[in-house]
């Protein structure tokens, strides 16, 4: 039994280092400017990982002093967690499969459309009540100054590969046919009705294309290709967390296995 009880214990602490990545997963999104603005997933996924530490902890004690209502109680706790990870990796990448930027004419970025996104995605920003927030938030950043910064010339601009949230954010839709004069300054636009978003434009340094659908398309892909990098550490942990339970229940069951082989051994001696 005590040396069951051990092994359950150094399961258990595997299981406490396994909560880390999760944990620091939803640090990262939270200290990225998008996701610290929109603040849907850091939150939910630092919440996880901590339950996961104080589970995990639970069943290291309870394995380590014998305490078997500690490991019953992390053998439910857990699984518990494990169907919630598994949840939220299947969310995450259901909700980011559709979207993606598109190719304009002697452009190397990308353009993006807010309708290419999934319907709960788009929900999040298209109240004026939630994206007067995000806004607000997104407009106190240095993004769109870092573009000044680092692109003089049009054409080293046209050639940049900037982000899909610069891209819909700090400057009008290729397709209205602004003219260049700074990244975040143009003027005489040559089909204003191509877009609604071209009446949204403003070179008001604090406006910009802030109110445009691009610039909400532009957040939400930025929003896709972090949320997919998370997706995959809590899938790779999910994959390590599955494995660890099991091995902690056989154990477990082996310890509980022992323990009534002893306990019957003691009643015939």
């Amino acid at each position: 039994m005590a040396l069951s009880s051990n092994v359950i214990g150094a399961i258990n602490f595997v299981a406490m280092l396994l909560s880390i990545p999760v944990i620091g997963t939803g640090i990262w999104l939270a200290t990225e400017p998008d996701n610290s603005c929109v603040k849907i997933l850091q939150w939910p996924v630092i919440i996880l990982g901590v339950l996961i530490l104080v589970v995990a902890l639970a069943g290291f004690i309870g394995g380590f002093w014998r305490i078997p209502w500690l490991l019953l109680f992390y053998l439910i706790a857990m699984l518990i967690l494990i169907i919630l990870l598994a949840s939220l990796v299947v969310f995450i990448y259901m909700v980011t499969m559709r979207g993606s930027g598109h190719l304009e004419p002697s452009r190397a970025y990308l353009e993006y459309h807010l309708d290419d996104y999934s319907g709960w995605l788009r929900r999040r920003v298209r109240s004026s009540y939630k994206w007067d927030r995000i806004r607000s938030c997104l407009s106190s950043t240095s993004m769109c100054a870092e573009l000044n910064q680092s692109y003089r010339m049009a054409q080293d601009f046209f050639n940049a590969h900037i982000s899909p949230l610069q891209s819909g954010c700090c400057k009008p839709p290729t397709q209205c046919g602004y003219t260049f004069v700074n990244p975040t300054y143009w003027i005489s636009p040559i089909n204003m009705a191509a877009d609604m978003d071209c009446l949204q434009w403003n070179n008001d340094q604090t406006q910009l294309c802030y109110n445009c659908d691009s610039c909400k398309a532009g957040l939400l892909a930025n929003l896709k290709k972090e949320w997919r990098r998370a997706d995959i550490i809590l899938l790779i942990t999910l994959v390590a967390l599955i494995c660890v339970y099991l091995i902690g229940c056989c154990a477990f069951r082996s310890a509980k296995t022992e323990d009534l082989f002893r306990k019957y051994k003691q009643g015939y001696t």
